[in-house]
């Protein structure tokens, strides 16, 4: 099986992978693991000021952030793990890798906003489950 983590550094991340943990036999001891990472951009009125060495060096300075425990985690309960962080808006990055990796399964964490609160502050896993095609578990 082939299975997404998108990570961000939250508790909610957190809270996914103790649910990992704690679930092992569900995904199978072959499972192939790749997490995500989304770095925001940097607005383009400030990228003119950086040099691009300097920009590709923050961006992987804020993704190994969120990685790092992660592949901690994963070296911890001898799970087959690759990352890889990408730069743009969270949820679109994410559904798109989700499908064009033909990943068999999603995983990420969720905020639990009720539908309301994610119709006001956005929700980036409502994004994602609107523009994904790939089965999702969501861990709240």
């Amino acid at each position: 099986m082939k299975i997404l983590l998108a990570v961000d550094g939250s508790a909610y991340t957190k809270r996914m992978l103790a649910y990992l943990g704690e679930h092992e036999e569900l995904f199978g001891a072959n499972a192939e693991y790749e997490a995500v990472t989304v770095v925001v951009p940097v607005p383009p009125h400030v990228t003119s000021f950086i040099g691009k060495q300097n920009l590709n060096d923050y961006y992987e300075d804020e993704a190994k952030k969120v990685l790092k425990p992660v592949e901690a985690f994963a070296e911890k309960h001898q799970y087959k793990l690759t990352t890889l962080h990408r730069v743009g808006h969270a949820a679109d990055v994410i559904a798109k890798t989700a499908t064009s990796g033909k990943f068999d399964l999603l995983i990420m964490g969720s905020h639990g906003h009720s539908s309301v609160g994610s119709l006001l502050l956005g929700s980036v896993t409502s994004r994602v489950m609107a523009q994904c095609e790939t089965p999702t578990l969501i861990i709240r």
